[in-house]
């Protein structure tokens, strides 16, 4: 079971929503209402850490094909 983090969808400007959490299988649908209020919710995407950035920071030091980690992989 994955925890999925959930917020409710504030009916008016200005309200702030409020967050839980709920386990469910990766194959279930996420939930559009709250199970025990009935309340409209979403799930929120939660990401890595993690920066991305246009332009590498420094230059390749090693390596042969050109990638800053000298792998291959193309991470540059």
């Amino acid at each position: 079971m994955t925890t999925y983090v959930y917020e409710t969808i504030p009916a008016k400007s200005g309200e702030k929503p409020s967050y839980f959490e709920f386990k469910q299988s990766m194959n279930d649908a996420p939930f559009s209402k709250h199970p025990e209020t009935g309340e409209p919710i979403r799930r929120v995407l939660l990401g890595g850490f993690g920066v991305l950035s246009s332009k590498p920071t420094s230059k390749p030091t090693s390596g042969t094909s050109g990638s800053s980690c000298g792998s291959g992989c193309g991470c540059h």
